[in-house]
């Protein structure tokens, strides 16, 4: 008798290639993006924001931040193809075309910046764009293969989310915003490099010049401490600029010194089970840290 082989059925195509797709706009660093992009528009007023331009803005902002990670992933796709966290990617798996992926990129970057322009303003727009062009280009393409301190060079673009949301919400860029813009900034070196850490061979055989791979592990460790010490520095601001009162300053406090303990232990005794843990404590940090601002914001009028 000989063997039939039954193909899926159209439902289930459609709906395995939906999920591919879904999987190019790296859904959970999207996610982080457009909370921290949220956390700009709701601090941006002093009450509760236009909800027909917040949610526009939140929709253009998911839009773009998703085409620039697609970008990414056509960019990358040898590279992810090298690597164990990446290679399931559906460009490394050449499951989508170089020109579906592209199509897709470029109709999600449009329509989240027609959103952007017609129902928000000018201004984000233009700074969304900035941002994906900053990512998907100047640090996936120049920065990324160039040099180890891609990382810290690239985190520009990666903290422009509250500065989208401010944006939005006021049609110009505060100093508040860039304050925020500054935390993400600083956060970034220590929790990217905490991830490299565990996954240097993966880096190694990539061939990106990541900090473990160029300049070894103990280098990279002290960096990672460095770095959460002037981050701590820095969440301090909001509060010393009065931008926020001691509810946030308190929730700054515990948070720095719980992301200081972790960075500290990593320098002295090393594990690649403390490295995953401070990756993902460092997750937490900033979203906990952004929630206890908004937190503030809301509450502090209340009491006083």
């Amino acid at each position: 008798m000989a063997n039939t082989v039954s193909s899926p059925s159209p439902h289930v195509a459609a709906a395995s290639r939906l999920r591919q797709y879904y999987v190019l706009t790296k859904p959970r660093v999207v996610q982080l993006i457009v909370f921290c992009a949220v956390i700009g528009m709701l601090l941006a007023e002093p009450g509760v924001p236009d909800l027909r331009v917040a949610l526009a803005a939140t929709a253009g902002i998911w839009l773009v931040a998703a085409a620039a990670a697609a970008f990414n992933c056509l960019v990358e796709q040898h590279i992810d193809a090298k690597m164990a966290r990446t290679a399931w990617r559906p460009t490394a798996k050449h499951e989508l075309t170089n020109t579906q992926t592209l199509l897709f990129s470029l109709i999600l970057c449009g329509l989240g910046s027609a959103l952007l322009w017609f129902l928000v303003n000018p201004l984000t727009m233009w700074l969304t764009f900035a941002t994906f062009v900053g990512y998907a280009v100047i640090y996936t393409v120049v920065l990324k293969p160039m040099t180890p301190q891609n990382i810290v060079i690239g985190g520009a673009s990666g903290a422009m989310p509250p500065v989208l949301g401010w944006a939005a919400m006021r049609g110009e860029v505060g100093p508040e915003a860039l304050m925020l813009c500054l935390i993400i900034f600083l956060w970034t070196p220590p929790h990217f490099w905490a991830l490299a850490l565990y996954r240097a061979e993966d880096y190694r055989r990539s061939g990106l010049p990541m900090l473990p791979v160029t300049h070894g592990n103990e280098f990279t460790r002290l960096h990672v401490l460095l770095y959460t010490l002037v981050l701590f520095a820095g969440t301090l601001l909001p509060f010393v600029y009065g931008m926020s009162g001691w509810l946030y300053l308190l929730a700054a406090l515990a948070l720095g010194a719980a992301f200081i303990g972790y960075a500290f232990r990593l320098w002295r005794h090393y594990s690649d089970d403390l490295a995953r843990r401070t990756f993902r404590f460092s997750i937490l940090h900033l979203s906990l840290l952004f929630a206890a601002l908004l937190l503030d914001h809301y509450l502090m009028p209340l009491l006083s």
